[in-house]
């Protein structure tokens, strides 16, 4: 089973961002290898938070090294290697996923650069969260296919667009 712990703060504004981020983590986890996560007897969390700019400029500059904001950070509590095993040896019957951070301000900038609503670009950036939440990567040609592959069909699931459809002007 999967639940989503979300906190927002402002400027973040008022929406239903918890059923948003469920729609968008399952979308992703059953297009992977990882599917029976959802039905597990465990409880699967995600903590998602949605944050500021500065918030995500300290933990981006703390963790990576980056003196900058970035709209999405993920932070994977469980090794690639040992999530088909997770969910059985679980102690509690609970597993932590990992952490995903999304800043706001470049959120904002990104959708209206692509001509999409807030929510929609939230949404991919927690698709894409919960991907890397899953070992997925993107630093080499090869994984960044895969893994682009995976969000466009979990974006499509979503009735949402696909960003990485080059088109021409």
């Amino acid at each position: 089973m999967l639940e989503i712990a979300l906190s927002s703060d402002a400027p973040w504004p008022e929406q239903d961002w918890d059923a948003l981020a469920v729609r968008a983590a399952t979308a992703a986890i059953e297009r992977t290898p990882h599917g029976e996560l959802l039905t597990s007897k465990a409880t699967v969390e995600i903590s998602i938070r949605l944050a500021s700019d500065d918030e995500v400029h300290t933990l981006n500059k703390q963790y990576r090294q980056k003196d900058k904001p970035t709209n999405v950070l993920s932070f994977p509590m469980v090794q690639p290697d040992l999530l088909a095993t997770v969910s059985q040896n679980s102690d509690d019957g609970e597993v932590l996923l990992g952490d995903i951070i999304l800043a706001h301000g470049v959120c904002v900038a990104e959708a209206a650069e692509r001509g999409i609503s807030v929510e929609d670009h939230a949404m991919h950036l927690m698709v894409h969260g919960t991907l890397h939440l899953l070992g997925y990567d993107h630093i080499d040609d090869d994984e960044a296919e895969g893994m682009e592959q995976i969000e466009r069909d979990a974006l499509a699931a979503l009735g949402l667009h696909d960003p990485y459809l080059i088109t021409e002007d």
